[in-house]
């Protein structure tokens, strides 16, 4: 988090804080009797901030500066990190995308009239930012435009994890921008696909629905929307690893999804239908043809050509 100063003007520092004078002081000699940027040590505070305080410099020597002529050392340090926010607004990292697809409730086939349009992706930025000493997000995210898109790196990381999110974003059938380095991720997307998909799957919806269990004691409902699409998800980790594909499209099970979410189906039926999933999901661990860990190396090998393509381009 970024400290504004300024914010801390109408506190009174105490004795020991050490400081870093914004002002130079000339000396009655004609020379200088604390030079700006000199480090010192308060030594004695006033009551309010119309007085000043009394600080001590390195050789001994006191001064006396008002609150707007010091600054904490410990933010004086930290000043020239703000310059991250001024370097990268200059850059419109949207313009950096390099996927944009459309997942959720419209991807899914699971939408009414009334269902946002939820916006995911990458983006990659250039290699001078990429580099830079102040860092990128690893994610742009505008909740306005329900837009979320990760940097390329983050987002390969969590696809090696079988995150549910970023895999469908490699299988989506809506697609709306794809670059030639995004056309070639997408024909390397199974090097994603392993055995941790039962993991991951399986063990998200364990813990989600012991959170509705315990809802459903104190609270005496569930969020029946969230209930769907935990359901979506085991029958989609069973076509994942019986088939080697993630599916988005929900087909035939659209009915009896929203008949949980529009809640015609009772907490006992629906929980039933999960615990079955779960042993279907079981099964199909115990049989899938896909490899115990995800192609590692063949990510990797896109991730470093497409930093090097950026390094290709850059100013």
């Amino acid at each position: 988090m970024t400290v504004d100063a300024r914010s801390t003007y109408n506190l009174i520092l105490p004795v020991g804080t050490q400081v870093v004078s914004r002002i130079e002081i000339p000396a009655a000699n004609g020379g200088t009797s604390c030079p700006r940027g000199a480090v010192g040590v308060i030594v004695e505070s006033p009551t309010d901030n119309s007085h000043t305080y009394q600080i001590q410099l390195p050789d001994g020597r006191l001064v006396r500066l008002r609150r707007h002529e010091f600054s904490i050392r410990k933010h004086h340090q930290q000043a020239d990190w703000q310059a991250a926010d001024s370097l990268l607004a200059d850059h419109n990292l949207y313009e950096a995308v390099i996927y944009r697809c459309v997942v959720g409730s419209r991807a899914y086939g699971l939408d009414t009239p009334d269902s946002d349009t939820d916006i995911r992706g990458i983006y990659l930025p250039s290699a001078k930012l990429h580099w830079s000493l102040y860092g990128l997000p690893e994610q742009l995210e505008n909740a306005a435009t329900q837009e979320c898109y990760w940097e390329l790196q983050k987002f390969l990381v969590l696809a090696l994890k079988a995150n549910p999110n970023v895999l469908e974003c490699l299988y989506t059938p809506l697609v709306q921008v794809a670059t030639p380095l995004a056309e070639e991720l997408l024909q390397i997307r199974t090097a994603f696909l392993s055995q941790l998909v039962y993991q991951t799957y399986n063990g998200y919806v364990l813990s989600q629905f012991k959170k509705m269990e315990q809802d459903l004691r104190t609270k005496g409902t569930i969020r029946w929307k969230h209930a769907m699409h935990l359901i979506r998800l085991l029958l989609s980790g069973i076509t994942v690893l019986e088939e080697g594909a993630v599916p988005v499209r929900i087909g035939e099970w659209r009915s009896p999804l929203l008949a949980i979410r529009n809640q015609e189906l009772s907490w006992e039926e629906m929980n039933a239908w999960r615990l079955d999933l779960h042993h279907r999901l079981d099964q199909a661990f115990a049989n899938t043809h896909l490899p115990e860990r995800p192609d590692y190396e063949t990510v990797n090998a896109f991730l470093i050509r497409a930093r090097r393509h950026q390094a290709a381009v850059s100013d």
